[in-house]
């Protein structure tokens, strides 16, 4: 019987390891950042056309290559970054495994232009589909510039299940940020189809998260800082109106590596147990520092999850320190009280001088007796016989939870802002909200439709960043329709001059937040759809929040002649129907 077991040729084992590394154009620009910065650049440009499908590029100033190692550099596993096993238990670096640029190579087109400084000359490499074309000297600027085009030329199947362009752009911008957060003190600027997107200069923690995020998230920032020694904690966490109910500003970074962990998510979360809606997620810039060899960075393809040596304390540390900040300001009561017990081993205790007290600085009256005070008149005796005895021969009293005159009827208001209906025998709890909804689309009730705005007195802004800029641009030419009329100005500022007739200006700013939420519009249909959802829940809130019980009587039965459907459209409950048996059972 012959052998079947060979050798794969290199092009399809380098086509293979893409699929890990490269799984579409964001994950070629998280390589050449990375790159880039443990080549001890000051500067990084990204360059991106058709949301990187055609066009990725990087071009930094940093290091450069000499011509043996701009070659190398496209070999699988050649790497400058580890030298023996012991070496990958102390990285300190993105890359390392020597992987990325021969597997980017095998899927695209690639091209290097890079320079040493004083070096008289750069080198020019070009490889296509993972085979070298050529290697040829070339006058450049001291740094590296990669050029990646036409990703997944060579494997077509790869490439057509690649998003549109909007959803590509987003991870690319997603990237993009976990890198320039992780280093304040690069400058980086980002350009897409010859449009600037980023322009981020050298700074400090707080103002690149405020130049990533915009200039609204600054008033929100908490700062978090904790040093133990053998770990270093410090950050921002956003106030709770600053949560949102879709996640994008949660970031977690280990020695300037971005990386995610649902355990140290929920340490931050129960840190504001108590201050958030249920569904909303707080926002956080948390970043530690401690021993590379007390995690492991290689446990995941895209090096995105870590494992900690104490995972436990850094859960408590982070839970303890965060919960202190929100103290400090007045975000929540202070907790030093309540510190974590895990964490007591790492806070060494303080140093008193307290003393005795002398006994002349105590004056005690030692006639004092509690049990003699004297009542000037009978009556004032208290007899703590008859009160027991009045108190244990009263006949209970009755517990009414409603109105005398809602006794006899079907329909009650509970204190949460929930009903009560009985009906058939059964009793439910409704949602009010969620039935006028449901009413409002089957009458076609659910507007906005096309009409004019109301000029505001005064205009509105609202500071855009650079996400949120994106997705205006794309959906401004629907605004006008619903009476919105609003220009960006310099530095991403919406200036909002007319809004929608029944739109509060209390709550205009709130409302293109939901707008703006959205990853993506796939069509027209999709904006309107969305805009006209967002705004019957506006409006449903505003008429609920005080509403007469004779209103509520007629919501009902127009609801009963819809055959009292139990779900929206979008599948959640109307009402429920509450187990009274059950509640006998357990008494």
């Amino acid at each position: 019987m012959s052998d079947i077991i060979q050798l794969l040729p290199d092009h399809v084992a380098n086509q293979i390891a893409a699929g890990e590394v490269v799984q579409r154009p964001a994950s070629i620009v998280k390589e050449l950042l990375e790159n880039s910065v443990d080549a001890g650049s000051s500067k990084i440009q990204l360059i991106i056309r058709d949301a990187g499908k055609n066009l990725l590029q990087v071009v930094d100033n940093g290091i450069g290559m000499s011509e043996t190692d701009a070659r190398l550099a496209f070999e699988r596993h050649a790497t400058s970054k580890i030298r023996s096993t012991e070496d990958i238990f102390r990285i300190a670096t993105k890359g390392f495994r020597g992987e990325a640029l021969a597997s980017i190579a095998a899927v695209a087109q690639v091209e290097l232009k890079t320079k040493q400084k004083d070096a008289p000359v750069g080198t020019n490499i070009y490889i296509e589909g993972g085979i070298f074309q050529f290697q040829e000297p070339v006058q450049t600027l001291e740094g590296s510039n990669f050029s990646v085009k036409n990703l997944f030329y060579n494997v077509p199947a790869r490439r057509k299940f690649l998003k549109n362009d909007n959803v590509e752009f987003r991870h690319i911008i997603d990237e993009f940020q976990r890198v320039a957060l992780a280093h304040e003190t690069i400058e980086f600027e980002m350009f897409h189809n010859d449009e600037p997107v980023f322009k981020l200069r050298k700074s400090g923690q707080m103002q690149r998260i405020v130049d990533v995020f915009g200039r609204k998230l600054q008033p929100l920032l908490i700062p978090i800082k904790e040093d133990l020694g053998w770990v270093n904690l410090q950050g921002y966490v956003a106030k709770p109106e600053g949560a949102k109910k879709v996640r994008g500003e949660q970031f977690f970074f280990v020695n300037g590596r971005y990386f995610k962990s649902a355990y140290l998510s929920k340490a931050v979360q129960e840190a504001f147990e108590g201050l958030l809606q249920p569904g909303y997620i707080p926002s956080f810039f948390l970043y530690l520092d401690l021993d590379p060899e007390k995690i492991d960075v290689n446990i995941h393809p895209q090096k995105t999850e870590v494992k900690f040596e104490d995972e436990a304390l850094i859960f408590a540390l982070m839970r303890s320190t965060i919960k202190r900040s929100l103290g400090i300001y007045n975000v929540a009561p202070s907790l030093d009280f309540e510190r974590d017990p895990k964490m007591e081993a790492f806070f060494a205790p303080s140093k008193s001088n307290l003393s005795s007290p002398t006994p002349s600085a105590i004056n005690v009256d030692r006639d004092f007796n509690p049990f003699s005070v004297e009542k000037t008149t009978e009556e004032e005796r208290i007899n703590l016989a008859e009160l027991y005895q009045a108190a244990t021969s009263a006949a209970p009293s009755k517990i009414n939870l409603f109105e005398d005159d809602d006794l006899d009827e079907d329909l009650f208001r509970l204190p949460n802002g929930y009903w009560l209906l009985n009906k058939d025998g059964q009793t439910y709890m409704l949602d009010l909200g969620r039935m006028h909804r449901v009413l409002m689309s089957s009458h076609q009730e659910n507007l906005p439709t096309k009409k004019a705005g109301q000029s505001l007195l005064f205009s509105l802004e609202y500071h855009l960043n650079e996400i949120e800029k994106n997705k205006y641009k794309s959906i401004k030419k629907y605004l006008p329709d619903f009476g919105f009329e609003m220009t960006l100005a310099q530095e991403n500022v919406l200036r909002i001059e007319a809004v929608p007739e029944a739109l509060k200006e209390s709550q205009v700013i709130k409302f293109l937040e939901k707008i703006f939420e959205v990853l993506e519009y796939r069509t027209e249909e999709d904006f309107y759809k969305y805009f006209e959802y967002q705004w019957v829940k506006l409006k449903t809130k505003s008429k609920f929040d005080f509403i007469y019980k004779t209103e509520v009587e007629q919501l009902v039965k127009d609801f009963m002649d819809l055959g009292f459907p139990q779900y929206t459209v979008n599948g959640k409950k109307c009402w429920l129907e509450v187990p009274f048996d059950d509640f006998k059972n357990k008494f």
